[in-house]
């Protein structure tokens, strides 16, 4: 009886450390997952311009009285127990408009990054990624209008360097970046000026986030370095299973000349207001306004700089779980005739736009 009881014991033991063996393999191995994301939309601009752009400070759904595609795109991901990677290729204006700074082989990557897990709760990431900042993206199924905000559209959508992502537990998210610039791939020419973000998120419980975004750097040649210092600051509230809205602000500081101790400053202040009729209806609103009266990141000619207040309104309409039809109504009002309507300069701005977006 002793031996049958030792040797159970041992077959046991034997069993469990190859179910654990076996276990670990499969957490190893990891698991390769594909999505895509399409996006096409109309939009008419009651200015007509002759070149069918919207205002300059626009670069999402920015064609005006034409079918254009916004964003179609393709996405792998793989997720292993310490390693996960990421790439997605992409066309559409919302390329064609935000990235034509970057070299050409590079216009349609909409993320290439891989990274490894060097601690329990530590990640780095390397690569083409996301922006840390702003709580609005390129998918526009994940933002609660359907144009993207002002401060959205002049702020990085995209970054290129590496990322320490530290988790503590599940209210904290702690990330540190070191970066090739203000939405680079490729950083400028004759800069080697160290670009750096940060970012802290807390998450009290399910229905507040909380978050503040920084970036520190030179986006210019060394020879005339400018140092910017930003923040992004905004929380989303849910405050019921259909009302939530979103509240945030940016502001930034710019050198005015290198070397001295002068800065141009810009803000933006942002409210934005979802309501849920049922799972299929939803409507959205939101204001917002955008002083930047040194030009820094959106330049005119007028006296007071860029100020202007944005209003926009738009229903959403779910009909199946991969599809979603969206139209909005937006309004500019600039304090300075900012606006051109033919060959005449408008303190006002407004447009219609509809989209459909199927994903998968």
């Amino acid at each position: 009886m002793k031996k049958l009881v030792i040797l159970a014991g041992v077959m046991s033991a034997a069993m469990t450390s190859f179910a654990q063996e076996a276990a670990e393999k499969e957490k190893q191995k990891g698991k390769i997952t594909v999505s895509g994301y399409a996006e096409a939309y109309y939009s008419y601009d009651f200015n007509k311009p002759n070149d069918h752009l919207k205002p300059g400070f626009l670069y999402s759904y920015n064609r005006h009285n034409e079918l254009n595609l916004n964003l179609a795109m393709i996405k792998a991901n793989y997720s292993a127990d310490r390693v996960r990677a990421n790439v997605g290729l992409m066309a559409g204006t919302y390329t064609q408009y935000n990235l034509a700074a970057e070299p050409s082989v590079l216009q349609h990557v909409y993320e290439a990054n891989v990274g490894i897990r060097v601690g329990k709760n530590v990640w780095i990431d390397a690569g083409i990624m996301p922006s840390h900042i702003g709580f609005e993206s390129a998918i526009g199924k994940d933002c609660y209008t359907l144009t993207r905000s002002i401060l959205a559209e002049n702020s990085p959508y995209y970054e290129t360097g590496a990322k320490v992502t530290w988790t503590p537990n599940e209210k904290w998210t702690f990330s540190a970046m070191y970066l090739n610039g203000w939405q680079r791939i490729k950083r400028v020419d004759g800069n080697q000026t160290p670009n750096f973000g940060t970012q802290i998120s807390f998450k009290p419980s399910s229905k507040v986030f909380l978050n503040w975004s920084t970036y520190i750097g030179n986006d210019m040649p060394d020879s005339s370095r400018r140092m910017r210092y930003f923040n992004n600051l905004y929380g989303t509230f849910n405050i019921t299973d259909k009302f939530s809205f979103i509240a945030g602000i940016d502001y930034g500081l710019q050198q005015k000349e290198k070397g001295k101790s002068d800065f141009s400053n810009w803000y933006s202040p942002i409210v934005i207001a979802r309501y849920a009729f049922t799972p299929k209806f939803a409507m959205a609103g939101r204001v917002e306004y955008f002083n930047d009266q040194d030009g820094v990141v959106i330049a005119t000619n007028t006296p007071n700089g860029f100020q202007t207040t944005g209003y926009s309104l738009n229903l959403d309409f779910t009909p199946v779980d991969n599809v979603m039809f969206r139209i909005e109504g937006r309004m500019f009002n600039g304090k300075d005739k900012t606006f051109l309507k033919a060959t005449e300069l408008k303190n006002n701005n407004a447009a219609v736009t509809a989209s459909l977006a199927v994903w998968f």
